[in-house]
């Protein structure tokens, strides 16, 4: 049974639209950075599924979650496959994220009421997203096609809830700038964590919020 609708994770995501993307093979390490993101006030955040022990970390990650995180959103990443897709589900996942866009994927989590944000770089690929069910559309990589490529798709699809990876900075001026462009929402990868302390990340985590523009009434 889902913790939360995939209405729910949706209006979370949006309200809270600093996500952390994270992998580590550690359990221990991983459960302190989930903590240390969830105490400075992140209420999602993104696990990949990048190395052979993803899987078993997820699943234990999961299980810290639900008890000392309960209102965190823990979801995957760097899934390809309706298999994989599937396992990550059965093992809780409130949502599956793409660097890439397979239909296969999105009708995998459509199916088990999932909300699916596959990747895209093109406006075909934005627009083949929203026919396919996507609940968000993830542009990637964020840092080769730019603000300016949000700013112009904004012109043509003004409505579709975006969130870029890649190519953000934790930072004030790169916040500023994406959410600026017409971003929804924006995933921190390995900038993020340059130091690992779980005071330096829970107090820069606080920090990031107060640079999301508040949303519209």
């Amino acid at each position: 049974m889902p913790r939360f609708s995939a209405d729910q994770i949706l209006e979370t995501l949006l309200r809270y639209p600093v996500v952390p993307v994270f992998y580590h093979a550690d359990v221990a390490y991983a459960r302190r950075v989930v903590q240390a993101c969830y105490a400075g006030g992140l209420r999602v955040f993104e696990f990949t599924n990048r190395g052979p022990q993803a899987f078993g970390v997820f699943g234990e990650l999961m299980a810290f979650v639900r008890e000392s995180c309960p209102e965190m959103l823990l979801g995957i990443g760097t899934i390809y496959t309706a298999a994989e897709a599937g396992r990550f589900i059965a093992a809780g996942a409130d949502f599956v994220v793409q660097p890439c866009l397979t239909a296969e994927v999105g009708e995998a989590c459509a199916r088990h009421q999932t909300p699916w944000l596959p990747g895209a770089m093109t406006v075909r690929e934005v627009y083949e997203a929203t026919q396919l069910g996507a609940a968000v559309v993830k542009i990637y990589p964020g840092n080769v096609l730019g603000p300016g490529f949000i700013k112009s798709l904004r012109g043509p699809m003004p409505a579709v809830p975006l969130m870029v990876t890649g190519g953000v900075e934790p930072t004030q001026a790169s916040l500023t700038e994406w959410f600026g462009a017409g971003v929804n929402v924006v995933g921190l990868g390995s900038q993020l964590f340059k130091n690992d302390d779980p005071a330096h990340l829970r107090q820069l985590a606080a920090q990031l919020l107060t640079f999301v523009p508040p949303r519209p009434a």
